[in-house]
């Protein structure tokens, strides 16, 4: 379902198909992007710029039809909503430029900014399947000693790509998830992609140093439990 508010009835069942699309089908294709470029398979990276490059229609048509209006709102989520579809895009070149030359590092990062766009597309355009009322969690955990949250010290041992992470600070505090890349350029961020909730998988760029290695035996991230197609 869409969550944006104040849809009339026709406009929700119009909207209805673009936003699975993008929801389901976009997501199912990232997540098995991942899983793919995380166990370096090349061979099958290389078959994803032209499955995502087909969703083009797609993100025209919910932005087009969900903001129809000339009203200053909509005009401007129209203009957020094209930025963010083409800087996924532009990451989508870059991570096909990455491929080609087998640069991993680049590849993780380039599939980072591609998920960070599409949860930015996807939170303003309302597709969501629930509200983020940015409520912090640090206050959940102001009573919980931090000995209680059983992971590496980041002062001692940063994450790396692809390890299990449990939010250590911020607003998200105690939300577990992966990381799936880490900016080169000095900023010390990286990026989250947090365990699925209510269908979805929020990704966020957060200081590295917020997101600390889990211990002990843990499950695999979702996306590895994805059976590849024979």
């Amino acid at each position: 379902r869409s969550v944006l508010p104040g849809t009339d009835a026709g406009t929700k069942r119009k909207l209805n198909g673009p936003v699975v699309k993008i929801r389901n089908d976009v997501g199912r294709v990232m997540d098995e992007l991942q899983r793919d470029l995380m166990q370096e398979r090349w061979d099958l990276v290389e078959s994803y710029p032209p499955q995502l490059r087909s969703f083009v229609p797609i993100f025209t048509t919910y932005t087009d039809s969900a903001f129809p209006s000339d009203a200053p709102t909509d005009n401007g989520l129209r203009v957020a909503l094209r930025y963010e579809v083409g800087r996924f895009f532009a990451a989508l070149e870059r991570l096909k430029q990455a491929t080609a030359r087998r640069a991993l590092n680049e590849a993780y990062v380039a599939y980072s900014d591609m998920s960070v766009h599409l949860d930015r597309y996807m939170r303003v355009g309302g597709i969501y399947t629930y509200y983020d009322e940015k409520i912090s969690n640090e206050a959940y955990f102001a009573a919980v000693p931090d000995s209680a949250l059983v992971y590496v010290d980041p002062a001692k041992e940063l994450a790396e790509v692809r390890d299990l992470v449990i939010m250590s600070k911020g607003e998200d505090k105690g939300k577990t998830g992966i990381v799936i890349g880490i900016y080169p350029d000095g900023s010390k961020k990286c990026v989250v992609k947090f365990d699925r909730f209510k269908g979805m998988r929020e990704v966020k760029i957060v200081p590295l140093d917020w997101a600390a290695k889990r211990l002990g035996e843990q499950d695999p991230d979702d996306v590895f439990l994805i059976p590849r197609k024979a």
